[in-house]
């Protein structure tokens, strides 16, 4: 009788097998390990590969932000619209605009110019912004201006007034949801060189995968702020 060939193990150098092998454990492994080695390697290559070319792309290191809070919603939070209480309130143009409209007319902007703006009916917290270069040449009243404030995460606020100083431009913003701009975030007297980039395109809900990933890393006690 023929004996069976033992079957040698593989060599230091035998590369195939061993990219066999990782090919296998990386698509077709279904143990914790090898989700956590996918989830690892698909944050890398967004956050170093794809992130990155797509800023240069886009012109701005700021390519894609999650929306993280209210201030650009167009309906109620916790029964509040700008400042006020507003029961039964049903989400519409005409509506937002009895609430929050004053405001706008009193800086010259007139509902049907509020209408022609990009987003002009905001966006909502978890939704995902596409932005593009800003500068005085692009960037206008009206504009979605990504800008970043006295604190580690930078503010997304409507532009409301923009002036020239002194061969400088500066721009004041504010959110839809608000009252009034706030000097808390700085958004009265906003230079250039804070400006990161200008809304291009809204993707909504997938930024609540950032949000619940970092909201739940908070009790681990890490935080990530960008």
């Amino acid at each position: 009788m023929r004996q069976k060939a033992e079957k040698k193990p593989p060599l230091k150098n035998d590369w195939k097998y061993y990219a066999k092998k990782a090919w296998q454990f990386f698509w077709k492994d279904e143990s914790v390990w090898s989700w956590i080695v996918n989830i690892v390697v698909a944050f890398v290559v967004i956050r170093y590969i794809l992130y990155p070319l797509l800023g240069f792309v886009l012109g701005t290191s700021y390519p894609i932000v999650a929306v993280v809070s209210e201030s650009m919603e167009h309906g109620l939070h916790n029964g509040v619209l700008c400042g006020e209480q507003y029961p039964g309130f049903k989400e519409s143009f005409d509506n937002y605009w009895r609430a929050c409209g004053s405001w706008y007319e009193q800086q010259s902007i007139t509902p049907d110019q509020f209408k022609d703006f990009p987003f002009s009916q905001g966006f909502n917290k978890g939704d995902v912004i596409v932005l593009w270069r800003a500068n005085h040449q692009n960037v206008d009243v009206g504009d979605i201006l990504v800008f970043q404030a006295d604190r580690p995460q930078p503010i997304i606020h409507r532009v409301v007034k923009r002036w020239e100083e002194n061969g400088k431009t500066f721009y004041q913003t504010k959110g839809d949801h608000n009252p009034r701009s706030s000097d808390g975030v700085d958004e009265l007297r906003i230079s250039e060189d804070r400006v990161l980039g200008k809304g291009l395109v809204r993707i909504p809900f997938l930024g609540w995968l950032k949000i619940l990933f970092v909201e739940a890393l908070r009790p681990l006690g890490i935080v990530i702020e960008r």
